[in-house]
């Protein structure tokens, strides 16, 4: 469910995952630690979590 929620709001609100963060006062470490222990990876290229 995170996963999706954060990938929407990527893809339709926020250019990058710093924007996201910034703007939703998330530490972007925890984001990616939570994501990452769930086996998912950021991609800034893509701008979103695979």
């Amino acid at each position: 469910m995170l996963l999706s929620a954060v990938n929407m709001k990527l893809r339709d609100e926020y250019g990058s995952l710093d924007d996201f963060c910034r703007s939703l006062d998330i530490d972007r470490a925890e984001l990616e630690k939570r994501l990452a222990d769930a086996g998912f990876e950021y991609m800034p290229e893509i701008n979103q979590f695979r």
